[in-house]
């Protein structure tokens, strides 16, 4: 019985190149690691690099937010200039000529300027638009870490599966050993045909190879669960937990109120912010078109054509100026440009909006019929178990009184095998379904 899928290889594959480095970019876990649910999801909150990453961003943009409003505050300068003149210029008026300085002489300039915005706009408008970037990174974060733990919820389920289907095959090979020991003795003493105890044996053999199969695909499980929390491969998980656990916790979901949780969808807020900064970026652009206001204060002091370099000797005179400058934007072409254009950027992301919205509703609907439909399955299943172990009761007991045969035997433990496989596959499904439709939803029900 082949547990191992080609998705699960791949989906292994590409969590190896996302999640590699996050045992070397903080304090690793070690040793054995008891783990539940809640535990996992705590620790792949903590060590997953993409959550740090995401809360890196949010960092960000609070340092953009303090820049924007920093450009409300004066604005301080000193300037300072050492002017050698080699040949002073020369000017004519009729017959007469003017030194416009002296020949070999330092002229020395030191000032500060204070230029303070009375009037900005576009400064008040950034603002704004800094605080909505805030809130679509602290979305954007939220949403890392809703589909964190969604990726971490069903990897644990996974594991859950592959220990339960592993157990299963290994009590399957025990019972297949114990039946060919049993068989091969009677037909050493030639109570049974060769026929029995060959069947015996490829029945044996066959549950063998099931086995390490279901081995292989536990340690697949177990390494995607490792990665997604970003411990080492090292790091050996103790899991008491069991599907069967989760069998009396099944019920259907409620969709009464879809329509209104599913706006609590991480992409749908994102949209919403979005827009809200599309919005703002329209009324920055107006800014262009009013006036600005700005004062500046200047002050300095100058020393003339002095014949030596002994700078601290000179004679420095002082003077001070302040000026106001107003600025009306008259015509420019791009400024109604811009706005056209994110005005379309607006009416294509409402569009994008009501698809994505559509979509989530479509998926979160089909997990709810998902989720009813395992229900049912489970309650077969645990059935068809049950009737699966009887007949394989009866199937042994014809055969030991000589009424049955080995392949009445094998068959009623393949299909007791396969029912017990197939009841703890419906409760997964069920599991990942409802994993799932929480997301959707954008439910946090783990998100401290």
């Amino acid at each position: 019985m082949k547990l191992i899928s080609k998705k699960m290889i791949l989906g292994l594959a590409i969590l190896l190149t996302a999640g590699g480095a996050a045992a070397q970019t903080s304090q690793p876990v070690v040793g054995k690691l008891d783990l539940t649910l809640e535990r996992a999801i705590e620790i792949a909150l903590a060590e997953n690099p993409t959550i740090r990453v995401a809360d890196k961003e949010i960092e960000l943009k609070k340092v953009a937010d303090e820049e924007a409003w920093q450009a409300l505050l004066p604005e301080v300068n000193i300037t300072g200039n050492l002017n050698h003149t080699l040949l002073a210029a020369e000017m004519k008026l009729g017959t007469q000529k003017f030194k416009m300085g002296q020949d070999n002489t330092n002229t020395v300039t030191a000032g500060a300027t204070l230029s303070l915005p009375l009037f900005a706009p576009a400064v008040y408008q950034n603002m704004k638009l800094t605080k909505e970037d805030i809130k679509l990174a602290q979305e954007a974060a939220r949403g890392s870490r809703l589909d964190l733990i969604n990726q971490v919820t069903k990897a644990y389920y996974n594991v859950l599966l592959a220990q339960d289907s592993y157990k299963v095959m290994q009590e399957s090979y025990q019972i297949s050993k114990e039946n060919y020991e049993v068989v091969n003795n009677k037909y050493k003493v030639g109570s049974v045909s060769e026929y029995d105890n060959i069947s015996a044996e490829v029945q044996m053999r066959s549950m063998n190879s099931s086995l390490v199969s279901t081995q292989t695909g536990l340690t697949l499980a177990q390494l995607q669960l490792k990665v997604l929390m970003g411990v080492t491969e090292n790091v050996e998980l103790n899991i008491t937990d069991r599907l069967d656990n989760y069998a009396n916790q099944l019920k259907p979901a409620d969709i009464g109120g879809l329509e209104g949780e599913i706006q609590q969808n991480s992409a749908l807020r994102q949209f919403d912010l979005n827009r809200s900064l599309l919005e703002r970026s329209i009324k920055l652009a107006r800014t262009n078109f009013l006036p600005t206001l700005s004062f500046s204060l200047s002050g300095q002091y100058q020393s003339l054509y002095n014949d030596d370099w002994v700078l601290w000797n000179y004679e420095y005179a002082p003077s001070a100026s302040f000026a106001i400058s107003l600025n009306i934007p008259i015509f420019k072409a791009s400024n109604w440009t811009t706005i056209k254009k994110t005005k379309i950027q607006l009416a294509e992301l409402s569009d994008n909006r009501l698809n994505t919205e559509r979509q989530l509703t479509q998926a979160a609907r089909s997990y709810s019929q998902n989720m009813q439909s395992s229900i049912v399955q489970v309650e077969s299943n645990s059935e068809a178990v049950r009737q699966a172990d009887k007949a394989v009761s009866i199937a042994e007991k014809r055969y030991e009184v000589g009424r049955g045969t080995i392949l009445e035997l094998n068959q009623s433990q393949v299909a007791l095998t396969q029912a017990r496989l197939t009841y703890n596959q419906s409760i997964y499904d069920y599991l990942t379904n409802r994993a799932d439709f929480d997301y959707t939803l954008g439910r946090e029900t783990y998100l401290k």
